[in-house]
This record gives C-alpha cells, structure tokens and sequence, in this order.
C-alpha cells in the first residue's frame, strides 16, 4: 500500500493504497486466451467502474461459482470486507475478516486515535484441504495478523500473530497445500508458512526493484500452469509483473503490464493495483482501482488474455482501460446479490456488512431492532474523537443519504445528526442546549497531515425545531476532477426537504486514503445519558 513517504511527483497527485494478495492454483486455459469479446455478440455488456463505491486495494479470488473479494478499510470497524459475486461485476457485502481492530486502544479512540493506520492492503485466499478461507495483513509495521472462517460471512477468527510485518503481503496456497507469502516495498520477499499457517518456516528476497521503475508493492502472487507470479503496483500509475518457472523463491523475470493507461473513470486515475481472476469457463479478468477523489478509490474489471510465452496482457479499448466490455460469460447466478444501496430500517439486531463504525465502537452505547439507538458514548466537542459514528459508503457518481432520526431523548449539550464524514467534515443535525432544540448546519471540521483535529466545526445555519422527529439529508456529487459539492437540508414530515446552510466543498486529497462516507452520530458536550434512534435510512442515487 502506498504512504505519503512516497515522493509526491512519483503519484502525479494520486496515491495508490497498495493491495494485497491472493493466490490460489490456476490453471491456463484456450478460453483463457480469448478476449471477452471473442465470446459472441449475444453476450451482454458491463458498464465500469463495475462498483462505484470506495473498495481500495482489492484481492479477488474464485472458489467454485463465486467470487470473493477483500478490501482495505484503515480506521473503520470492523474491517477487511468481503465482497461477494457470481459474475464479477454485480457485488454484495457478504461479511468483514477481522472483526474487530483490537490492535491498541487508539482503535477505541482511547487515548489516541488509529485514523488511516488500520486495516491497509490485506490478503484474502481460499485453501480446499480444510475448506477454509484466509485473510492475511500487517498492522502498524509490527506484525503480521491471520484470520480464518469457513464461510465468509463470519465468524471469523484470529489463527495467528506472525513477528514479520508482511508489508503489501499477498498469499498464496500452492497446489501441494504449502503456504507462501509475498511481501515488501521495492525488495519483494517471499516467506514460506507452517503447515498449519500459524508461523514462518523461512523468508528470502526475490527481488529488488530498478531504480528507473522507483517503487513496486502491492503484491499478488499466483501460481499459474507451473510458474509463479508476484503481480506488483507501481503507486499509483503503472502494473508488473514477475514469473518465476524455478519455483516461489525464483528467480524472476520482471515485465511491465501498464503504466500511464487512461482509465474509464473520467476525472479519475490510472486502473492499477487489484488482481488476477479465472472464470469457471477458462477466461481471465483483472480487477483493479481507480483513484477518484473525493469518493475513494473504485473498482474496474478488464478482461486479460496472455501470450504464448505465459504474460498476462489487458485487453483495452481504443488504447485505454474500457468504459464498457462485453459480461463474462459465467452460469446464471443462483440468487440476486443484495444491492448496496437502498433502505435500511435497522429490523434486527446484529448491523447489516454494509456499515462500518469510526473506530472501534462501545457495544454498550448502541443497539439495533426496531431502529438503532445511539446512546452518547462520548463527552467531547469534537466529532473526530466520538465514538460509535456509524458510517455508510456514498454511492457514485452522485447519491443522496436520508435518516430519520427520533430526538426525543436527548440531552442538553447533546449533537446528533448525519455527517459527510473526512479529514475535511460537515454535517446536519440536532443541538439540544438550554432545554431548546435547533436544527443546524455545521462545517469546517478539519485534520491536519497527521489526522490531529485542527477545527471542531463552525454552525452555518439554523432553524429551530419541535417534536420529536426529523428527517435529515445529505447529498454528494463523488465525481473525480473538478471541485464537488454537497448540501444538506431537512424535513419534519419526511416529505418537504429545506436547504440548510451553504454548499460544502469536498475535499479531494489523497492523503486520508479513505473516500468521503455518510455517518450517523450521537455524542455529549456535557454529559452522558442521552440517545437517538434511527428509524430509517436510505441511500438512494437519481
């Protein structure tokens, strides 16, 4: 994964997040060979990016007729979700790896804070012996972490802490059920595993970046008919690759895949990252990000055939990455995936994988049924230090999030509301203050370079309210390039909205790594005690 130590000229402005790595036993086939659109003109088209949602650093894998995805999540809990297709273009949220980020208190906002350290590019992979998937990352560049489920919607658990930080790791199961890793910034190492994965048996460089590439992470690696690849980004512009017919410690042959390709995202970056796939019928994908501030950094597919001499080699359209391809030609699905966008009335009580929590929350402040309730957690007047802010990603390229929130349980000195939630932050919502109730419109929430809090929000406007309900909204424009705007407004029967405040400017800086995502919150700025339901939310694209 890329960090900002990286030279800025190198990123042109944009990072890459590096990736990790999955790898299974593949096998080339003739339809392999052949284009997506080799495959006749009945074959429908997919339209990229193929998941206009904030997905960085994405490892896919097939096993059986489904594909499986992971990606990075930083701060936001819990972390490392798995995505789930039967196409590789319609997605749903099957579940998250790591379950919780018990890394250190800075992951509880206790005492310190974990923004955009956390969960960075990880490794999911699937190994038939014991039918058991995998998810393999390094926190804090202090060691590694393992994760096993039988199924990906959980429950997962922790296998192993490996004292090797397998920085941008990607793993790989062998087709003797042996288990490697690759590894490293510019030098790519690889580590053999235990049997049982619980530990390294052995780890050795296999590669040292040229100087006239610069920096290479990111890491993949494959097995593919016999020869061993270690798929690698060069952040955030270029893609390479490396063979090995000698085995998984080499040596290698490196080859360039793409560097400067435009991308099919207008505004947005160069496809780079992500990984290898094969369909059940032989042919081959790749599924990669593009960086497009301000929503994140958004997954796109390219159909990949290879050369006669075994490299892999995407197939473009009119020299760049396609807006569009012809579908894979995969089985009909077994079930439509849940959307990623829609209603969310909070009927049960466990969270649907679609949120993720700021942190780590206190499960003793929320619960769900019949609504979520938010009970203050935190006494601060900084919305960056609260816990429990539920968090929700924005649909591409413009989505509008509405909450219906039940404020009659409030306290004085309390806030909660519905916020567009990044190092540069605004939101709507409710102050209760002095037994009177105000609907309002902050920003000017604000981080600097090291994620400390350099503004806790200005009020732009207000009006006062009565009741008990109110709906809240909040509408984002994520197209990458030219500066993008939000607004809020609100409604106190949930069919008349009114604007409030003025337009928010969304900030698109790289840096924070993480894309703008709604939030739902509810913390104290003089004591505890009070809460907030949310009775509906929806996310809904024109």
């Amino acid at each position: 994964m890329s960090w900002p130590r990286q030279p800025l000229d190198r990123r042109q402005a944009l990072t890459a997040a590096g990736g990790l790595v999955t790898g299974i036993f593949l096998a080339l086939t003739g339809a392999g060979a052949a284009s997506a659109a080799a495959r006749g003109p009945a074959a429908a088209s997919y339209t990229n990016p193929v998941i206009w949602q904030d997905f960085a650093d994405i490892d896919v894998i097939r096993v059986g007729g489904t594909y499986y995805a992971s990606a990075s999540t930083m701060h936001y809990s819990p972390g490392a979700p798995v995505l789930r297709s039967y196409d590789l273009v319609n997605w749903e949220i099957a579940g998250h790896s790591v379950p919780v980020l018990d890394f250190g208190a800075k992951y509880d906002l206790n005492g310190g804070r974990g923004y955009v350290r956390g969960i960075w590019a990880s490794s999911l992979a699937y190994r038939p012996s014991n039918r058991t998937f995998y998810w393999l990352g390094q926190i804090d560049f202090a060691r590694t972490y393992v994760y096993t489920a039988t199924a990906v919607e959980g429950p997962w658990s922790r296998l192993t802490t490996i004292g090797t930080p397998y920085y941008d790791a990607g793993l790989l199961v062998d087709s003797d059920d042996t288990l490697y890793v690759a590894y490293g910034n510019t030098t790519i190492s690889v580590a053999q595993l235990s049997p049982d994965g619980r530990s390294q048996v052995r780890t050795q460089q296999v590669f040292s970046t040229p100087p006239s590439i610069g920096t290479l992470e990111g890491s993949r690696f494959y097995k593919i008919n016999g020869k061993y690849y270690i798929f690698l980004t060069r952040p955030a512009n270029g893609q390479y690759i490396l063979k090995s017919s000698g085995g998984p410690f080499g040596p290698y042959t490196l080859r360039q895949v793409l560097l400067d390709l435009r991308g099919p995202i207008p505004g947005g970056g160069v496809p780079h990252q992500g990984g290898l796939v094969q369909t059940q019928d032989g042919a081959w994908y790749y599924m990669a990000f593009v960086d497009a501030y301000p929503g994140g950094r958004m997954p796109v597919l390219a159909p990949v055939t290879w050369t006669s001499d075994g490299w892999p080699v995407v197939q473009l359209v009119n020299g760049a990455w396609g807006t569009s391809y012809p579908s894979p030609a995969v089985p009909p699905p077994p079930r439509q995936v849940t959307p990623l966008i829609g209603v969310d009335t909070f009927a049960g009580p466990a969270l649907s994988p679609r949120w993720e929590w700021n942190h780590n929350p206190d499960n003793t402040r929320w619960s769900a049924g019949n609504g979520l309730t938010l009970r203050t957690a935190t006494v601060t007047n900084d919305l960056y230090n609260a816990r429990n802010t539920l968090t929700h990603r924005i649909q591409g390229p413009t989505s509008t999030a509405t909450a219906q929130f039940d404020f009659s349980a409030m306290r004085d000195g309390d806030r909660a509301g519905l916020a567009l939630l990044r190092d540069s932050s605004a939101w709507i919502g409710v102050k209760r203050d002095g037994g009177a109730t105000r609907v309002v419109m902050v920003n000017g929430l604000t981080m600097d370079g090291n994620w400390n809090t350099t503004g806790t929000g200005t009020e732009a406007a207000s009006a006062p309210v009565s009741g008990g309900r109110i709906w809240l909204r909040a509408s984002a424009d994520i197209r990458p390039g030219a500066a993008r705007t939000a607004t809020f407004s609100y409604s106190t029967d949930g069919t008349t909205f009114t604007r409030l405040g003025p337009v928010f400017p969304l900030g698109n800086d790289w840096r924070f790594f993480m894309g703008y995502r709604f939030a739902l919150f509810n913390h104290a700025t003089q004591a505890l005690g009070g809460a907030v339901r949310v009775l509906r939310f929806e996310l809904s694209t024109p």
